[in-house]
């Protein structure tokens, strides 16, 4: 499973990358208002830090403005991926924008149903949230897994990205269930790589190296 970062924070990006485990990013307005950045400039600096698809969210309405704005974002580099919120001008805009073979990342989406609609229409990467379906008092892994198995069933290029990831359980879930990717919080990420028990072999070893006489003692 690929894992991407969910956030705009390019110091975080930077970290993640160098851990060697980082496929991508996703961002949305709402991480690139927190950097106060220009948008383009963040998403540009980005595209240089990873060797993967960055998305980079639309935020118009009608399917012409979405298509104008999509153009606009997969010209600022071609690892940008077009993310269009799951709606009727959505689900238009992304069928035109995949004809001029701009890739899109269908969001905001909660139902099996709505992934059928986004894979129909040609969506390269459709993103369930998890998280706020779990919030909602629904399962979001059952969401998950009645998705990807309608993706198996037509041979749907489509790649499904978990996201609204709440915790390292949401990663492994997500990976159990065969999901092509889980885009995470640095902080879930960071909780990745730690375990209490990992802790203590860590200072065990360490205890035990420190008790070794040197050479020549």
């Amino acid at each position: 499973m690929k894992i991407f970062l969910d956030t705009a924070n390019v110091a975080q990006i930077r970290e993640a990358a160098r851990w060697g485990v980082l496929d991508g990013v996703t961002t949305n307005p709402t991480l690139v208002a927190k950097e106060k950045r220009p948008f383009h400039e963040t998403v540009r600096e980005i595209c240089g830090i990873v060797a993967g698809p960055v998305s980079a969210e639309t935020v118009s309405l009608e399917a012409g403005a979405i298509v104008a704005e999509g153009r606009v974002l997969a010209k600022i580099h071609d690892r940008v991926v077009v993310k269009v919120p799951i709606m009727k001008e959505g689900l238009a805009a992304t069928r035109a924008l995949a004809a001029e073979g701009i890739r899109v990342n269908m969001t905001l989406v909660f139902s099996p149903a709505q992934v059928l609609l986004a894979a129909k229409a040609g969506a390269a990467f459709i993103s369930p949230f998890v998280g706020r379906l779990d919030d909602a008092g629904q399962q979001g892994m059952e969401m998950v897994e009645q998705s990807l198995e309608i993706l198996r069933n037509f041979d749907f290029a489509a790649e499904l990205i978990v996201a609204s990831v709440r915790s390292t359980l949401h990663v492994a879930q997500a990976a159990a269930l065969g999901a092509h990717i889980a885009t995470v919080p640095f902080a879930v990420l960071e909780q990745m790589t730690r375990h209490p028990l990992t802790d203590v072999g860590i200072e065990k070893f360490l205890a035990d190296a420190r008790s070794i006489p040197s050479a020549g003692a």
